[in-house]
């Protein structure tokens, strides 16, 4: 069963950072994409961040220059670290991945609010 685990999301002041993890297992899982995702009040999910098949990082336009995604694969982990937080960044942010049969698996969510 796969399962994936975010931490990291919290209460942070605009101007303020915070880095979010999402663990990934089984480590046997073959992964072809890791995303985070986000969904605010309201509104639909979307993508924040992702590392495509080929390894491309992909940024949504409001996000880039601030967050940064990255990953460990040795851990089966992938990161979001997140600058100059923005009251509208505010929301659930959600890890996915994809393995190599076309299956998308969710995380959870961990909570980002950011105060004005």
């Amino acid at each position: 069963q796969v399962q994936l685990v975010e931490s990291g999301g919290g209460l942070v002041q605009a101007g303020g950072s915070l880095r979010l993890s999402c663990v990934v297992s089984p480590r046997t899982i073959s992964i072809n994409t890791m995303a985070w995702y986000r969904q605010a009040p309201g509104k639909q999910r979307e993508l924040v961040a992702r590392f495509t098949a080929s390894g491309r990082t992909d940024y949504a336009d409001f996000v880039k220059g601030r967050f940064t995604i990255s990953r460990d694969n040795a851990k089966n982990t992938v990161y979001l670290q997140m600058n100059d937080l923005k009251p509208e960044d505010t929301a659930i942010y959600y890890c996915n991945t994809g393995d190599s049969r076309y299956n998308s698996y969710w995380g959870q969510g961990t909570q980002v609010t950011v105060s004005s």
